[in-house]
Parts: structure tokens; C-alpha cells; sequence
């Protein structure tokens, strides 16, 4: 008969490890893989400024026009401070209104602005005769948090000629 050796240290950690390996290695690799992939799209991210209203760069200009309609929608102006968003303009022009359809915009607006955030805060009320060019600004505010809210009609007249527009102005402070 020949000895045979019982000895079992170290053999169990040997044989329990060994078959797992494989198995631990494919783990370490695809979490090491998850790991460089939600790395790279985060700094990716941090380097491009996304643009509002859900739009993407190179969107065409179809896309954006449909995502952008309102009526009376002429231009919408964005502020950006050190790369970041911190204003929007929107200026609303009615061509075939009259004044008093202007004005029972501005009051539409208003109160729908002052239902939500309470009462707006009249922040001007001029009107200038001092040159040939009429002027009148009309204007309100509304402070929320760390953001301001605005809202303004300005008209400009000589003789025939007439330029109104409504402008709602969002501001981070």
C-alpha cells in the first residue's frame, strides 16, 4: 500500500477558486467596460452645451421651426453666460392688431402670470413725445425664487409707420 496524502490545506481554496476565475475575470473586465464607457459618455457630456427645448445640434431647420411655434412668434433671443443659459426672450408681433388688441393681450397675459406668481410689479410706464418717433413701454416683473420674469409691450409710431411687439423675458439671477 501506498501512503496517500490526506492533507487538505490549501487544496480547497486551490479547487473552489481555480474553476471560478474565468467567471471573476468576465466580471471584473464587462464592470472595468461599464465602468470606461459611462466614464467617457459623462466627460463627453460636460464638454457640449445641449440646446433648449429638447432640440439636438445639426436638428433641421424644419424641426426646429415646428418646435418653436407660437402665434405671433417672431424671435427668440437666448443669453448665455459663461457657456450656460441664464436668459430667453421671446418677442411676439401681431402685424394686423390694433392697439387695443395689444392691450387686451398684455392684460390676457398678465393676469395669467400674476394667477401663478401673484401680482406682477409694474417696473415701467413711459411714453416719450420729445421726438418725431411716439414711444411707449409698458412693463412688469415678477420675482420667483432665484429667477426673474418679465413682461413688456413697446410700440414706436411715426406718422403711418407703427412697431409694436410683446416680449416675456425669463431670467436666472
Amino acid at each position: 500500500m501506498q501512503a496517500t496524502n490526506t492533507d487538505t490545506t490549501g487544496r480547497v481554496p486551490t479547487c473552489v477558486t481555480r474553476p471560478n476565475q474565468p467567471m471573476i475575470r468576465q466580471f471584473f473586465l464587462i464592470g472595468l467596460i461599464a465602468a470606461f464607457v459611462f466614464f467617457a459618455q459623462h466627460a463627453g457630456a460636460a464638454d457640449e452645451l445641449v440646446p433648449p427645448f429638447g432640440f439636438r445640434w445639426n436638428d433641421s431647420m424644419a424641426r426646429v421651426e415646428a418646435g418653436l411655434i407660437h402665434p405671433g412668434l417672431k424671435r427668440t433671443v437666448f443669453t448665455f453666460k459663461e457657456r450656460a443659459l441664464v436668459a430667453v426672450e421671446l418677442q411676439y408681433e401681431y402685424p394686423d392688431w390694433s392697439i387695443e388688441r395689444y392691450n387686451q393681450r398684455m392684460g390676457e397675459i398678465r393676469k395669467y402670470f400674476d394667477e401663478k406668481y401673484g401680482t406682477g410689479k409694474l417696473v415701467s410706464r413711459s411714453r416719450d413725445h420729445d421726438t418725431e418717433v411716439i414711444q411707449t413701454l409698458v412693463g412688469y416683473q415678477w420675482m420667483v425664487g432665484t429667477t426673474m420674469l418679465e413682461l413688456f409691450y413697446f410700440s414706436a409710431q411715426h406718422d403711418n409707420l407703427i412697431y409694436r411687439t410683446i416680449s416675456v423675458d425669463y431670467k436666472a439671477l
